[in-house]
């Protein structure tokens, strides 16, 4: 009898998804696989499992069936995810831009024996990192006494993040400038981060305007307020007489769709093509097109990337150097070109499923490709170092007088392009000819 209700309630659980996969999919009825003998194993190994294995606390139904769905969807690809309740909150707070966890934004990076470690790219202000003395390139090589080699930036993302009040320890290192290195543990507690998508050069709200009249802006992440953030951000600059664009994309794991359309329609004509999603069939296709609504003037922009940009921010990047909207700077872009749909589940867990992927307005494949940058500038991991302290607003007191000056001399090789190619731009008019300085009033 128990094992006849456990049948059923998997089964009928299976069969849902099996119902909604045959109407998206549409996979015919001939080729498939009988998925009643499949999931009658499933629960024979289930029960035995709960029957014989040797520590009873461990075999509660729902923990061995949500291990099952983890594995099981964790097998397609790095992206798919069985969410447990609680990990889904989580994931619905972050997208709202507030979220307990430590405060860094990091990224992957290549260590000196090729292999990808979780690096900071950047700690933001007031928040338990930025007090600890965690700074960027800072790398977090284990995370409660677990290393984080192979791990995705979504796996160290479920680790820091937790309850606002709770403890991480995190293992840090650090190469000096000097060549010498440091590795210490050091515990943190969470605490409730909210992060403004939106920032000026130096991490704050400001965007003030350089002496050619070109502004910046950074984009931190895709969440659900950026696009409204960067409305703000950029009437400001166009207030202020803002004649181009530096739009910062490094490092920006990427985030919503919506909102990647929404920045990218910002700048483009109403009804122009920013992206198109296909699914396992061609006919399930779909395209995403600019609004119309705030539209901007069509100065001339710069965008800049490298290997941290992902997702939302290749969408964007993408789409603007497609139709010759922007001039794309800095290194290839990370590849992560799958759209993730989230489809919450009745007991408040939920999956975030691979269902399609993405493609430019020229039909160009993002997904483990990347977005080519139209001026290729590299900065070595020293250099991006001092830039990012360069950036950061909270006291230096833990750098030696060496390490400051360094700092204050520090150069951004990928700004200074983005800005004298714009600058160069300023002085052409629109027949590609020298602009014509107008005559002043001199009476």
């Amino acid at each position: 009898m128990k094992n006849r209700f456990v049948f059923s309630i998997l089964f009928l659980a299976l069969a849902g998804n099996l119902v909604v996969g045959t109407h998206v999919y549409r996979v015919k009825a001939a080729t498939e696989e009988n998925p009643e003998e499949k999931i009658r194993t499933f629960i024979h190994v289930l029960e035995t499992v709960r029957s014989h294995y040797v520590d009873g606390d461990k075999v509660a139904y729902q923990k061995l069936v949500y291990s099952s769905l983890k594995g099981m969807i964790a097998a397609l690809d790095p992206h798919s995810e069985f969410m447990e309740p609680p990990k889904y909150t989580a994931m619905k707070s972050d997208t709202r831009g507030a979220f307990g966890g430590i405060g860094v934004i990091i990224t992957l990076r290549t260590n000196d024996a090729g292999k990808s470690v979780l690096t900071v790219s950047e700690p933001m202000d007031e928040t338990p990192a930025a007090a600890a003395g965690i700074i960027a390139n800072d790398q977090i090589i284990r995370i409660e006494g677990r290393s984080t080699i192979g791990f995705t930036i979504q796996d160290a993302v479920n680790k820091l993040r937790g309850k606002a009040g709770t403890k991480v320890t995190i293992t840090v290192f650090r190469r000096e400038p000097s060549g010498k290195t440091k590795t210490w543990d050091v515990t943190l507690t969470r605490s409730v981060i909210s992060v403004s998508p939106v920032r000026d050069w130096l991490g704050a709200d400001e965007f003030p305007l350089d002496e050619n009249g070109i502004g910046y802006v950074r984009l931190r992440q895709f969440g659900e307020k950026t696009a409204n953030h960067l409305e703000k951000a950029l009437k400001k600059m166009e207030k202020s007489g803002m004649k181009a664009l530096v739009l910062d994309l490094r490092d920006n794991p990427g985030g919503l769709l919506d909102q990647a359309v929404e920045v990218a329609g910002k700048f483009l004509p109403r009804g122009t093509l920013i992206v198109s999603t296909e699914a396992r069939n061609f006919e399930d296709r779909e395209e995403y097109k600019s609004s119309g609504l705030h539209k901007h003037p069509n100065y001339k922009i710069a965008v800049l990337v490298n290997g941290g940009s992902a997702s939302a921010s290749e969408i964007v990047a993408g789409c603007l150097q497609d139709l010759n909207r922007a001039v794309i700077i800095g290194e290839r872009t990370f590849g992560k070109g799958s759209v993730q749909s989230i489809l919450p589940l009745e007991d408040g867990s939920a999956l975030r499923l691979t269902t399609a992927k993405y493609y430019t307005p020229s039909h160009k494949v993002i997904h483990e490709r990347g977005i080519s940058p139209d001026i290729r500038v590299s900065m070595s991991p020293e250099t991006e170092r001092l830039v990012a302290l360069q950036r950061m607003q909270a006291d230096q007191d833990f750098l030696t007088d060496e390490e400051k000056e360094a700092v204050r001399n520090a150069k951004d090789p990928q700004m200074e392009r983005a800005r004298d190619m714009l600058k160069g731009l300023l002085l052409l008019n629109e027949e590609g000819k020298p602009a014509k300085k107008t005559a002043k009033n001199t009476h």
